[in-house]
């Protein structure tokens, strides 16, 4: 098994998540700003430019996003 460092995706609950309404339906999603740091981080990462600090960063932002996605399929499949 590989050790691998991340950032705690709760570190962005109360700035970098948003709830928005969707067909009546309410669905987490990132802020704008936090969208642009993973498109930024991602590229980076296309570059094989990340530091180390960067790459748990990014970690723990696809962690978060992964978090999203269940929940918003959750929701849906509920409704």
């Amino acid at each position: 098994m590989i050790t691998q460092m991340m950032v705690q995706p709760s570190s962005w609950v109360e700035s970098g998540i948003q709830i928005s309404k969707f067909r009546n339906l309410y669905l987490f999603k990132f802020t704008p700003e936090l969208q642009s740091r993973l498109d930024c981080l991602t590229e980076k990462k296309k570059a094989e430019m990340l530091t180390l600090e960067e790459e748990a960063e990014l970690m723990g932002i696809l962690e978060l996003d992964r978090i999203f996605t269940l929940l918003n399929a959750k929701v849906i499949a509920e409704s």
